[in-house]
C-alpha cells in the first residue's frame, strides 16, 4: 500500500522559516514526479512546486518562487519543501503528491496519483 505522510507543518511568525518533509513508502518514486500543494479555508487546491524525478528541474508558483526550495532525496524516497521568509497568506494545509508515471515536472493536482493527508502550516502577523 503506498503511502505519503508528510511533516515538519506548524505556527511560526511571519518572516520565519519551516520545512516540510514528505516521506513515501510502498513503492519507490525516483522516477517521477513530485509535487506540493496547498489549501487554504474557503480557496480551491493550487499548486506550489514540482520537481523532475532526477532533482535537477523545478518550478513554483509565483506566489512562492524565490521564497520556497523543493528538494527531494530519492535513496530515502523523500520530497522536502523548505520555506523561507513565510508570509501570513502562506497559511494552509500543505498536501505532497507523486506521480505513478515516469513524468517530468507537473503543476495539474489531477496528474498526480498519490496523495499524502497533509500538515498545517500557520504563519501569524
Amino acid at each position: 500500500q503506498v503511502q505519503l505522510v508528510e511533516s515538519g507543518g506548524g505556527l511560526v511568525q511571519a518572516g520565519n522559516s519551516l520545512r516540510l518533509s514528505c516521506a513515501a513508502s510502498g513503492r519507490t518514486f525516483s522516477g517521477n514526479a513530485m509535487g506540493w500543494f496547498r489549501q487554504a479555508p474557503g480557496k480551491e487546491r493550487e499548486f506550489v512546486a514540482s520537481i523532475n524525478w532526477s532533482g535537477d528541474y523545478d518550478v513554483y508558483s509565483d506566489a512562492v518562487k524565490g521564497r520556497f526550495t523543493i528538494s527531494r532525496d530519492n535513496a530515502r524516497n523523500t520530497v522536502y519543501l523548505q520555506m523561507n521568509n513565510l508570509k501570513v497568506e502562506d497559511t494552509a494545509v500543505y498536501y505532497c503528491a507523486a506521480s505513478a508515471k515516469r513524468s517530468t515536472v507537473l503543476r495539474a493536482w489531477g496528474l498526480y496519483d498519490y496523495w499524502g493527508q497533509g500538515t498545517q502550516v500557520t504563519v501569524s502577523s
